[in-house]
């Protein structure tokens, strides 16, 4: 690689060297690996968060991320490899600085990017001369060169002389075993031939593979095109669930079937609803920009509108069921519901759909509890701060007895699937795990 820039020359030499800082802001479920994976095998690291809960017991190798094991995070601070700090004054030590926080969507579905523009306000306060700045968190086309640029800007410095940006996409997946971030491929962008050399350099250091692509604004479509197609297929599969169970078909065993073909099909699964960081706002954001170029994403917005009815669909069936099977109104029913978290095996509660679930059936006069082997106390959120601090209850044959249904939102392995399928009254899988443990029985209904 060759730099032009009196800027970008120290700055390469000190990432081949692998004795640069990396600074990296928000240790959530993205950031907390990257650092981790930067600090394990390349670069002295420092995580900043906002949250002061954090530093504490991360420097004392106290995780909160699965994918980080305490043992690991003991030995990179024992060692001085990372330390977490609140104090973003020392922004300037870093070298390269990563930016990996939330990027929500407002009430109506707009772009929510206060935390990039907050951030960025924060480091453009401590910028310097030769330092490297990427932005990960995910976002529509021409962010990090209209929105962040500019910002950092304000600190009297110019981007692509004085300081670099990029854009690498994150790529994380809890809860699977199979990927880490150190093996993700990694797609990587510069906003120049200097900021492109320096960001392969920066990730090329202690990642496995990385794949350049030619500019921010390709990275970020990278990414966004990745949660489209996930959402417009669920979107379908969970379109297809609504159709076949109107014929008396079961959409599981039609995608079973489907998926031997060796060619041509890629299997995707119904469910009660999107949830996580990713697939349930992540659409929206190229939506909205699509606006400006006076194009309609109508795919997009159409698979939008079907996954967010699903909670409908399934609360619904809820309700036929209780009726069919015991004669009784979903009105002063009690349900208990299993799994709080988006996905299985993980405690990550993000726009998870049984909130949603949970919302639908209180309108309707039920008695709501919830069972997570992952999350024992609802989080404080935004948007669901009803449910703070209610508690996981256990799932044992007595409590079981107390509900007039157990409705299944996620499929966590560590569930005593036996259990309910013994005792409880009736069913309501939105996952099919029951039929895959061979536990289908007159008390389970398909949803």
């Amino acid at each position: 690689m060759t730099t032009d820039s009196s800027s970008a020359q120290p700055l390469l030499a000190s990432l081949q060297a692998r004795t640069a800082t990396a600074g990296i802001v928000g240790l959530g479920y993205v950031g907390l690996p990257l650092a981790a994976a930067a600090a394990r095998s390349a670069f002295r690291t420092i995580g900043f968060d906002i949250d002061p809960s954090k530093p504490g017991p991360l420097n004392a190798g106290k995780s909160h991320i699965a994918a980080v094991r305490d043992d690991e995070l003991s030995k990179l601070v024992r060692e001085g490899r990372f330390v977490a700090t609140g104090d973003f004054a020392r922004l300037s030590e870093c070298d390269v600085i990563v930016i990996c926080v939330p990027t929500p969507l407002t009430k109506f579905r707009d772009p929510d990017l206060s935390f990039i523009e907050n951030t960025c306000e924060t480091i453009a306060r401590h910028l310097r001369r030769g330092q490297l700045v990427v932005l990960e968190s995910t976002t529509y086309p021409g962010t990090t060169r209209e929105v962040m640029k500019p910002i950092l800007e304000t600190s009297g410095l110019s981007a692509g002389s004085d300081f670099f940006i990029g854009f690498s996409p994150e790529r994380e997946d809890p809860g699977n075993a199979n990927f880490e971030t150190a093996t993700i491929p990694k797609v990587v962008a510069g906003d120049g031939r200097e900021a492109g050399e320096l960001v392969q350099a920066f990730y090329g250091a202690f990642l496995q593979k990385i794949v350049p692509v030619s500019s921010p604004d390709v990275a970020e479509a990278v990414k966004i095109t990745e949660n489209v197609f996930r959402a417009v297929n669920i979107a379908l599969v969970n379109e297809l669930k609504v159709i076949y169970s109107a014929m008396g078909i079961d959409v599981w065993e039609v995608i079973e079937g489907a998926k031997t073909k060796p060619f041509g099909f890629m299997p995707f699964y119904p469910g009660p609803g999107l949830g996580g960081h990713c697939i349930p706002i992540d659409p929206f954001y190229l939506s909205w920009k699509a606006r400006a170029f006076d194009v309609t994403a109508r795919f997009i917005e159409l698979a939008g509108e079907i996954n967010v009815s699903m909670p409908h669909y399934v609360v619904e069936s809820l309700c036929h069921a209780l009726s069919d099977r015991q004669q009784r109104a979903l009105n002063g029913a009690r349900v208990l519901v299993i799994g709080l978290a988006y996905k299985k095996n993980v405690p990550d509660v993000r726009e998870s759909p049984t909130f949603k679930l949970m919302e639908l059936m209180e309108e309707r006069g039920a008695q709501v509890a919830f069972h997570d082997p992952f999350v024992p106390e609802v989080p404080m959120t935004r948007e669901h701060a009803h449910y703070a601090n209610w508690i996981s209850v256990p799932v044992t044959a007595e409590t079981l007895a107390q509900y007039d249904a157990v409705l299944i939102s996620t499929d966590h392995d560590s569930v005593d699937y036996a259990l309910i399928a013994n005792n409880a009254r009736l069913v309501i899988d939105t996952r099919n795990v029951m039929e895959k443990r061979g536990l289908s029985g007159q008390n389970v209904v398909k949803s």
